[in-house]
């Protein structure tokens, strides 16, 4: 399906763009892809790695302006939206700016979308969306809501829409496993609460998720990746073992436990070996059921960080960290 398509990422200059570009590129043989981002010094870095790759266009460009995104949107098959503010007490702080990017911009290219006949569309969303308590989260389940709801708004036209959700991407820009790195040096790691709990997943199991929803979708779904979840505490000494811990408080907007699926989705909820998925009961009906080959959840099941039935240890997050970065905690 990815083969000899023309495939749109916003914000594709981040940690999600730069490896969807590098496993598209060795898996599949796109037409192009397209990074549209607003951050060009990133952009030019990403050129840099790629200097003789003709299928790969940059396009400067904010998802807030619809005229520039429609343009990049011309002769587009797929549009992967991963451009978001992400950051959570810089959204409590700033909430007009992360309305403006996450919530008008997602409006912005489902617009686009529908105008330019895009084929499919996979917007990247959060833990943090599922009953949010934070800022940050409420754009996101803001944003899921009027991705699903975009389907109606093709009616016959052939432009579907889904969603993808997921947790902590470990390693990503901005994450927890980055900021421990760069203090563990100084013996004192700042830790929220001993109690809270994350989920954890690899940017490869994110962009496989991604090429998934792109084949199976019908419209309206929203898939969670399957992953296994982590103590913060565990997280840190994992990183650095030596390191003290100073106990500092949850910050404005978090969450103790995080959840991907609520107890009010699971009559919605199909699982699958490797994820679940929600389809929505607002969408138009499909000739292929969404929900096929899935089984049906339990009244009143959740998916939560802190009840999952899968955990990572420590000496696995030290075995990735060791591959993906070369770090090796002293």
């Amino acid at each position: 399906m990815i083969d000899n398509a023309t495939i749109l990422i916003t914000g594709g200059s981040g940690s999600f763009g730069n490896k969807f570009i590098k496993m598209t590129l060795a898996h599949y043989k796109p037409k192009k892809l397209i990074i549209y981002c607003r951050d060009e010094m990133k952009q030019w870095e990403m050129q840099q790695k790629y200097p003789n790759e003709r299928r790969l266009r940059f396009f400067l460009g904010d998802v807030r302006d619809k005229d520039r995104l429609k343009r990049a949107c011309g002769d587009v098959d797929y549009i992967v939206h991963a451009a978001a503010g992400k950051i959570v007490p810089t959204a409590e702080y700033n909430p007009f700016e992360y309305i403006k990017t996450n919530v008008n911009g997602a409006m912005n290219v489902i617009e686009c979308a529908l105008d330019c006949g895009v084929k499919r569309v996979v917007a990247l969303s959060t833990d943090k969306a599922c009953n949010p308590v934070n800022l940050y989260g409420a754009t996101k389940l803001c944003s899921d809501k009027v991705f699903i709801a975009g389907n109606n708004y093709a009616g016959n036209q052939d432009t579907r829409f889904a969603v993808v959700r997921y947790g902590n991407v470990m390693g990503s820009r901005g994450s927890i496993i980055p900021f421990f790195m760069d203090l563990a040096k100084s013996g004192q790691l700042p830790v929220t609460d001993e109690r809270m709990t994350r989920f954890m997943i690899s940017l490869d199991k994110a962009v496989k998720l991604v090429w998934h929803a792109l084949e199976d979708c019908q419209g309206g779904e929203i898939y969670v990746r399957k992953c296994p979840s982590m103590k913060v505490v565990d997280i840190a000494r994992a990183i650095a073992p030596k390191a003290a811990m100073q106990f500092i408080g949850i910050r404005p907007g978090e969450k103790l436990h995080e959840q991907m699926i609520s107890a009010e989705d699971a009559r919605s909820t199909f699982e699958f070996s490797d994820h679940y998925k929600i389809v929505s009961p607002i969408c138009v009906p499909r000739p292929v059921p969404p929900s096929q080959g899935g089984k049906p959840c339990a009244e009143g099941f959740a998916y939560s960080s802190d009840s999952n039935t899968e955990w990572m240890k420590a000496e696995e997050l030290r075995e990735f960290l060791k591959m993906e970065f070369q770090y090796i905690p002293g």
